[in-house]
């Protein structure tokens, strides 16, 4: 049974978020705690997972660089087996930058269940960090089974605004940008934007597309 760190909302959750971490930062960083904190003050559940890779760093493994985004579909699989019978209700895939790239992978196979409503990239890696030149990473989103929702600073390295207007993405997919956000939607020292601000933006936003769904 996968371990869970769950943040839960104080009254009954309108969903609950299936978090993946991103390729380098684990489960509990700084970015992970404040998203979760701020899903739950906008009535979502979250129940945060660690691949493999990232667990072995708890306990003296090396650290390695994750495996490719395509071998950890099936740990998310397994993970959202788990959450199943333990919580009620609508069920979102998601995770920061690598694992929402997972859930969108995940999102595309033929086995998803119906209380899988919905899929919350939070900073999706649509090309290799500072690469718009090279091959984008669309096939996932193109190939969700499910509405996905995309929440982006604007300066992203991984796919900024300007960049990511310039491609055809499905109707199936919204976007949510954030101010003067980076890939961890932190904004400059000179912008009125502050990091808590865009993290409680991206909350409210993944509580509207929950709504919606």
């Amino acid at each position: 049974m996968t371990d869970f760190l769950w943040t839960r909302p104080e009254t009954d959750p309108s969903a609950t978020l299936l978090l993946a971490h991103g390729a380098g930062a684990p489960m509990d960083s700084t970015f992970m705690d404040k998203l979760a904190t701020a899903l739950a003050s906008n009535g979502i559940a979250s129940a945060r997972f660690e691949f493999a890779y990232m667990a072995g760093r708890r306990t003296g493994g090396s650290k390695r660089p994750p495996p490719k985004a395509d071998k950890l579909i099936g740990e998310f699989q397994t993970a959202l087996q788990s959450l199943l019978s333990q919580s009620e209700g609508p069920i979102l895939l998601g995770g920061k930058s690598m694992g929402g790239r997972v859930a969108a992978m995940l999102a595309g196979g033929g086995s998803l269940p119906a209380r899988v409503k919905g899929v919350c990239c939070f900073g999706y890696p649509f090309h290799p960090t500072g690469k718009p030149d090279a091959d984008w990473r669309l096939l996932p989103l193109e190939d969700a089974k499910r509405p996905v929702l995309v929440l982006q600073g604007d300066r992203d390295p991984f796919g900024n605004k300007a960049e990511i207007d310039e491609v055809t993405l499905p109707g199936s997919v919204s976007l949510t940008y954030l101010e003067d956000g980076n890939h961890d939607f932190g904004p400059r020292g000179k912008s009125p934007a502050t990091l808590d601000g865009n993290i409680s933006a991206a909350a409210e936003a993944v509580a509207a597309f929950t709504s919606g769904l």
